[in-house]
């Protein structure tokens, strides 16, 4: 049961360019957002920030930020997030055998050393205390640039913030990116929770 009613989208007809933008990769405009209206500044600038994180013209590839940001999710307990996140991977690219093997990336084939070192990296930056070492910092550098890392942790960072609101908040799960993870993780044990709509 939410805690706060997302508002139908047309409560702030100001906002629609701020919901359109998630249609492009979501295919509809999330509940948190639609929660998030109370406060029209919010959803400026969060629509702003998602689209500084996960620019297009990144280098980082699209599919696997929204890998780094399911593994931060995961490590924060959001249940939404978590599901919005394998939806945003898979429209990106992203395989349904390496969706289903993302909770045990360190050891599936499916990922590369590169990869399960920067997702090693966003498990330590989302962690309460932060557990990124200076060892383990170096050796992302070795395999992925400073620009690319700089991409990375903004990821991490931003999920931080989704994860608190939509935790927080109870936000309802939208039907496809339930129905995207309860395919890839539903055997693992993902359940929608406290989002269930």
């Amino acid at each position: 049961m939410p805690r706060l009613q997302p508002l139908p989208p047309e409560t702030t007809p100001a906002l629609k360019p701020h919901f359109d933008f998630f249609l492009g990769t979501l295919g509809f405009t999330p509940n948190s957002v639609l929660t998030m209206q109370r406060k029209p500044k919010l959803v400026q600038a969060l629509a702003q920030l998602n689209a500084a994180v996960m620019d297009p013209d990144g280098e980082v590839d699209l599919g696997f930020r929204r890998l780094i940001g399911h593994v931060v999710s995961k490590v924060a307990g959001c249940l939404y997030c978590q599901s919005h996140t394998l939806l945003g991977a898979k429209n990106f690219g992203i395989s349904d055998a390496k969706l289903a093997d993302v909770w045990t990336y360190n050891t599936s084939p499916l990922y590369s050393l590169r990869e399960r070192l920067a997702l090693d990296f966003a498990l330590a930056a989302a962690s309460q205390p932060n557990a990124v070492t200076d060892e383990q910092f170096a050796q992302l550098q070795q395999h992925w640039s400073d620009s690319e890392i700089t991409e990375i942790l903004g990821v991490v960072a931003m999920f931080a913030f989704l994860n608190r609101w939509n935790d927080t908040m109870g936000t309802p799960l939208e039907a496809s990116p339930t129905a995207v993870a309860a395919q890839a993780l539903g055997s693992q044990g993902w359940t929608a929770g406290k989002h269930t709509a």
